[in-house]
């Protein structure tokens, strides 16, 4: 009776594994049914939940690029975005979500690994002060499982490959800079760049619905103008961005100390994400700059402190 009542164990246990294997196949999301890529997507951006942010961490190099010369490294970057999603409900459109953010990204001596407060332009030769990037906040659209054209959502550049998925997307900016004048029609000087971001992740990871979040990998590549704190002026060239990273599971506590450190002396709120009812408009380097100029430039106005018109922090 033993070798009998263990093969009706064993196969207990068999069809126990199958009906799990089973429910853990069911729970796979499915990228071609419009809400479930939605889901994909959000596992993708977003947090544990609205109250427990996401941290994206990424580090590269920062080159320079003007014609006629070789490609000057000018910094190492450590950046980081902190983010929350909150649902956001549209009567014909249905549920969906918003992604609500701030970020900050350091210029790091390239031989020292510190951060670099001045700078000695290698085009110019004059000695700069650097304004780190710190954006608040940069925020994205709802995203619904139908478009406003009543179009199901999808994830066009979603690509599977064996156990990976891949998405990437470019982002072209050209809109009016907003340190030039009103007449950019005519004379040029728009602000003209372009965001490359490419997430990988496990397909496992990334479908399975039976986790609140997934943990993708990311590399991003940005090719923009020269930052207005250089004082380039209207020399020829660009900077060009190169990063890669990844949502961390530990959160804020996982960034690299220079990061951290930077963060709680000089950016304090960059420790968390911007409320989720945060309606602002999205900033940029360039209105960041011109915020802080302006501001200089009332202070120095009104008797304040005199010298430079921006800050490194």
């Amino acid at each position: 009776m033993k070798p009998i009542k263990s093969l009706i164990v064993a196969a207990g246990l068999f069809t126990g594994s199958l009906f799990a294997t089973g429910a853990a196949q069911a729970q796979m999301l499915d990228p071609s049914v419009p809400e479930e890529a939605l889901e994909i997507s959000k596992r993708l951006q977003c947090g544990v939940s609205e109250d427990e942010p996401a941290v994206y961490h990424w580090s590269g190099n920062i080159y320079g690029r003007t014609p006629g010369e070789r490609d000057k490294l000018l910094f190492k970057g450590e950046g980081m975005n902190i983010r929350r999603c909150v649902e956001v409900t549209d009567p014909e459109r249905g549920t969906g979500w918003r992604l609500i953010s701030r970020e900050v990204m350091l210029m790091l001596d390239p031989e020292t690994g510190e951060v670099a407060d001045t700078w000695e332009n290698p085009y110019t030769g004059k000695t700069v002060n650097v304004m780190q990037i710190h954006n608040d906040p940069v925020n994205g659209r709802p995203n619904f499982p139908r478009g406003s054209d009543g179009a199901p959502f999808q994830m066009s550049t979603l690509r599977e490959s064996g156990p990976y998925v891949f998405v990437p997307f470019e982002v072209p900016l050209f809109y009016p800079n907003p340190l030039a004048g009103e007449y950019q029609q005519f004379v040029g000087n728009m602000y003209h760049a372009v965001e490359i971001f490419d997430f990988a992740a496990l397909k496992s990871d990334l479908y399975d619905s039976s986790t609140p979040t997934a943990y993708p990998m990311i590399s991003w590549v940005r090719i923009s103008p020269w930052a207005p704190w250089m004082e380039m002026g209207g020399r020829p060239g660009q900077m060009v961005f190169n990063a890669m990273g990844q949502k961390l599971p530990g959160g804020f506590e996982e960034l690299p100390d220079v990061l951290k450190n930077e963060i709680r002396e000089n950016y304090p709120i960059y420790e968390q994400a911007p409320p989720k009812d945060d309606t602002r408009r999205n900033e940029t380097t360039w209105t960041k700059f011109k915020l802080l100029t302006d501001q200089a430039r009332t202070a120095a106005a009104e008797g304040g402190k005199s010298g430079s018109e921006h800050s490194g922090h």
